[in-house]
């Protein structure tokens, strides 16, 4: 219609006021039609650019390729014919200009002639998968763990206990002089004074938390503390990737953003400049912490009793050996030997006197099935450490 009102003598500017295009677009319309009939003419839009890409590989070369792949997997002595091979076998030809293994890639795929199979990506298990109440969102977990060997100015040498909730991401960082499993516990105890108490603690195996390594059914100050309270303390096995993510990840966003950034001459600034960084993370995730999942109120009648019989349950997550093994409180339990090398979730339920194995895998995150339950049983002692 633009066309034909120009053809009829109205003028390029009213045309395009008419029909709100720029005065631009009209000519480019009516010099598309000109001195031919409209029915026979092609207004469609065409993409801008050459016709043909100035960088497309000829036909010939793509031919050319495909030829040689298919001779060198009959004919070549060592059975290569990917595109390396095929460019290695051009450049011996001497044939230019020789097409980079790229290039050669990109034919190969666009007509359907590789043989390898793409690596499959399959999602990520959601947080806390291990568990299945806390990856279904009811419950929330609290992870510790310890950053060492760190000095000030002058020399003093220091630590940094770091806490995160997996749902929530309510940080915590206390710089100590001594790492200690008292003060360890002295920071869990205000924590969740102030927080409240989560459904799970998880801790690596240091024995700062676990407790001591060379005795049989030692139970540490740190998960006397959990059951205490009825906070179930779960032990992520040594050397395992994804399981501390979290913790770890706020080990390094602290050391970062904290320690790397600012000189400190003492603790207690370091110890300052922390606690405003920590109330900062949490005003910047406090929509976050809204919606997590809630935490139970903290006992105002509670006292630590290191002596008091333990009750409630401890998970440690492991990994068998060739033999479907693992080592739990110092026991080398019978998991399954069809699940070697494989990780489990062993639950230690000391009021029922028994030790739960479930399988574990990350591609299938929902299926956890109960691989053998063995008698447990605590033996009923005190306390060796220091109250």
């Amino acid at each position: 219609m633009m066309v034909q009102a120009v053809r009829r003598g109205e003028s390029v500017r009213s045309v395009a006021r008419r029909f709100a295009m720029s005065p631009a677009t009209v000519l480019k319309w009516v010099s598309r039609g000109e001195g031919r009939r409209l029915d026979r003419v092609n207004f469609a839009d065409r993409p801008r650019g050459a016709k043909v890409v100035w960088n497309r590989t000829p036909v010939t070369a793509e031919r050319r390729v495909l030829e040689l792949r298919q001779h060198l997997r009959n004919d070549s002595l060592l059975g290569e014919f990917g595109a390396k091979a095929i460019h290695g076998e051009l450049s011996t030809r001497g044939r230019q200009p020789v097409p980079s293994v790229a290039t050669i890639n990109r034919i190969l795929k666009r007509h359907g002639a590789q043989d390898a199979s793409r690596r499959q990506r399959r999602p990520a298990p959601p947080s806390g998968w291990y568990l299945p109440r806390l990856a279904a969102r009811e419950v929330e977990l609290d992870s510790f763990d310890l950053i060492e060997d760190l000095a000030l100015r002058g020399g003093q040498q220091f630590g940094v206990v770091t806490a995160v909730a997996i749902h929530g991401r309510q940080v915590d960082a206390w710089p100590e002089v001594e790492l200690t499993a008292s003060t360890v516990v002295r920071r869990l105890i205000e924590r969740w004074s102030q927080l409240g108490l989560p459904a799970y603690a998880q801790f690596d195996n240091d024995t700062r938390f676990q407790g001591a390594h060379q005795w049989v059914d030692a139970v540490g100050r740190v998960s006397r503390l959990c059951l205490s309270l009825g906070v179930v303390p779960v032990f992520a096995p040594p050397l395992e990737h994804g399981l501390q993510n979290a913790i770890e990840g706020f080990n390094a966003l602290w050391q970062a953003k904290v320690w790397q950034r600012f000189e400190f001459g003492t603790l207690l600034q370091l110890d300052h400049h922390s606690s405003k960084y920590v109330r900062a993370h949490r005003a910047r995730h406090a929509i976050r912490i809204e919606h997590a999942p809630p935490r139970r109120a903290f006992p105002t009648s509670w006292r630590l009793n290191l002596d008091a019989p333990l009750t409630g349950c401890l998970i440690y997550l492991r990994r068998t050996d060739e033999q479907g093994h693992v080592y739990v409180l110092g026991h080398r339990i019978p998991v399954n030997p069809l699940w070697s090398h494989r990780l489990v979730r062993c639950e230690v339920h000391l009021d029922r006197e028994s030790i739960q194995c479930f399988a574990l895998r990350r591609r299938d995150p929902t299926d956890q099935p109960l691989l053998n339950q063995i008698h447990y049983r605590i033996p009923k002692r005190p306390f060796r450490g220091k109250p």
